[in-house]
């Protein structure tokens, strides 16, 4: 079958490998329909922060079609399509006991841990899977994981509803919190340095484009930042209105950056906010039918498999529409 592989920082390769064992018991194999390329994958391409095996089928926003179960897997069956949960989490550790794999001791994400999306087939734990709504096509299906990192984001910032919220990046998580933010009915704000991306997630959404340096004259009380970047998160805490309350979702550098003095003589809160948990991807789930047609805006490609070597380097060299590249594989 077709896959594509990372070996290396820097060395993605489209091969051809043998498809993957048949699912042993508690797992599932599936027929990937569509997959997508996640800002994190690129990251892993260009520094290798998260290699922990190589070859690795990459690849961890996907959907697929269920050809095989193994002994004990009951909620899913041959035939169904099904939505891809990321996370791949040991389930014994405290967290996971508690119903926190997001913050499991062992966390890791398929793609990286195991083999991931980016192929024709691949086997999983069948506890990866959840069945998918009818009728939501398969690219969308595939963007259900990044709707749920959004929407995590949006619960851990528990801004009240009609309330504006400030959203720092444009990219594919930015995009998707403005989004969820908006049908929640609160107004949003973005700053966002890349006029198009600005464009269009404005466009999609209604929110408005603002710069950073107007949000000390805002009183803006709630922010989700999807950048990482150093400077963004102090003008954030410095910025934004005092007893105010920031959600970070983006990954930038592990330094030194914010100064709790700030914090207690400002009041303000700050939420980390990694992945999602169990019940935003089953409501995003159910929510999937009512956003599909708020979708498409978003996607500014659908390339093969083939294709996708190529298009990590587009991406990176900024050369890319839309939010989000969406791979067509060989189960669609």
């Amino acid at each position: 079958m077709q896959a594509v592989r990372l070996h290396a920082k820097q060395d993605l390769r489209i091969e051809s490998i043998a498809p993957p064992m048949p699912p042993k018991a508690d797992e599932v194999t599936l027929a990937v329909t569509a997959a997508g390329i996640c800002g994190s994958d690129l990251h892993n391409y260009r520094t290798g922060a998260w290699i922990t095996r190589t070859p690795s089928v990459a690849g961890h926003e996907f959907s697929g079609i269920v050809t095989a179960t193994g002994k004990g897997v009951t909620h899913v069956s041959a035939g169904q399509r099904v939505i891809v949960d990321s996370r791949y989490i040991c389930g014994d550790c405290p967290a996971c006991r508690e119903g926190h794999g997001q913050v499991c001791d062992r966390l890791g994400f398929i793609g990286e841990a195991i083999d991931g999306g980016f192929a024709d087939a691949v086997t999983l734990p069948a506890r990866n899977v959840i069945s998918a709504p009818e009728g939501v096509p398969d690219r969308h299906l595939a963007m259900a994981e990044p709707l749920a990192v959004a929407l995590h984001a949006l619960r851990r910032l528990a801004a009240p509803e009609g309330t504006e919220i400030l959203v720092t990046g444009c990219g594919p998580i930015g995009g998707l919190v403005a989004l969820l933010a908006r049908r929640q009915c609160n107004a949003v704000k973005l700053v966002e340095r890349n006029a198009a991306r600005a464009a269009c997630v404005a466009e999609a959404t209604g929110a408005e484009v603002i710069e950073l340096e107007d949000l000390a004259d805002l009183r803006l009380f709630y922010a989700v930042e999807t950048t990482g970047n150093d400077a963004v998160i102090d003008a954030l805490v410095h910025g934004i209105a005092g007893c105010g309350a920031i959600a970070l979702v983006g990954i930038g550098r592990a330094v030194p950056l914010i100064d709790p003095v700030t914090l207690v003589e400002r009041e303000i809160t700050l939420h980390g906010c990694h992945a999602f948990t169990d019940q935003d991807l089953r409501d995003i789930a159910d929510m999937l039918p009512d956003l599909t047609a708020m979708l498409d805006p978003f996607i500014g490609a659908q390339i093969p498999l083939d294709d996708v070597p190529a298009a990590y380097e587009r991406h990176i060299a900024g050369e890319v529409a839309g939010l989000k590249t969406i791979i067509c594989c060989g189960g669609a």
